[in-house]
């Protein structure tokens, strides 16, 4: 299918694409159900509309399926396991940017708490269980059980306004993803092994992990599916100026 741009063209159904943006949602339990790579090449290739700055379009997609994917999966959960045994390893496993702030404050670590412990509290584990809490930190490191894995780089020579534009990328991938039935769970929880990363999928030199992304069919029968953050209504994010 073509990706040429029509710009004159009409959105005939808005409320799909409503649909679409709101009933995105952060899977963490998918199916085994697979996906074919016309639908991946279908979706990144909506998503290359994606805006960014002069055109730079600074986005490079590494897809992982099958061998890869289960052989990525096996050495990030090694070393996720070998962190927990010997915390003095964290020196080996650092993000190449901050993904979070240094120091948290009000609002913003108070939407944190309420997300992590929402959730810790509908797979019922408690607060100290750290045995549980491991556990369900490793499954982004198995994607979910997702069988595409998606790992997204940059080149270090782009400056931080690239990150902006590889957000709406980001975005429109997963938009594109609900407009053929599927979902995913962008995962910053990646980054810290990029030095594992980033040599498996054959990235170069001066490339940096982003993020990566879990893609598939959300299992409807896992009850973390039924786990849905709250927004804030637009009044206490919008300032009119007048």
């Amino acid at each position: 299918m073509s990706h040429n741009p029509a710009p004159h063209a009409s959105v005939i159904d808005g409320h799909s694409v409503d649909a679409a943006i709101t009933s995105r949602m952060s899977a963490r339990a998918f199916l085994p159900q697979a996906v074919e790579r016309e639908v991946i090449e279908h979706i990144l290739g909506v998503a290359s509309r994606a805006p960014s700055g002069t055109n730079t379009q600074p986005w490079k997609v590494y897809v992982l399926q099958g061998e890869s994917r289960d052989a990525l999966v096996q050495k990030v959960c090694a070393a996720h396991d070998a962190l927990r045994a010997d915390p003095s390893l964290a020196s080996e496993y650092r993000e190449a940017y901050d993904y979070y702030p240094e120091k948290w404050v009000s609002p913003y670590i108070d939407r944190r708490r309420e997300n992590g412990w929402s959730l810790y509290g509908l797979l019922g584990i408690t607060k100290g269980d750290k045995d549980k809490m491991h556990a369900q930190h490793q499954r982004n490191f198995r994607f979910f059980d997702a069988p595409v894995g998606l790992m997204f780089t940059i080149d270090q020579v782009m400056g931080r306004g690239s990150l902006v534009d590889y957000g709406m990328f980001l975005q429109t991938i997963m938009i594109a993803a609900r407009g053929q039935g599927l979902h995913t769970c962008p995962q910053a929880a990646w980054n810290g092994f990029a030095r594992i990363i980033l040599p498996h999928i054959g990235a170069g030199d001066q490339e940096m992990l982003v993020c990566g992304m879990a893609l598939g069919h959300a299992d409807p029968g896992d009850k973390v599916n039924s786990f849905h953050t709250p927004r804030e209504p637009v009044a206490s994010f919008t300032h009119w100026v007048r």
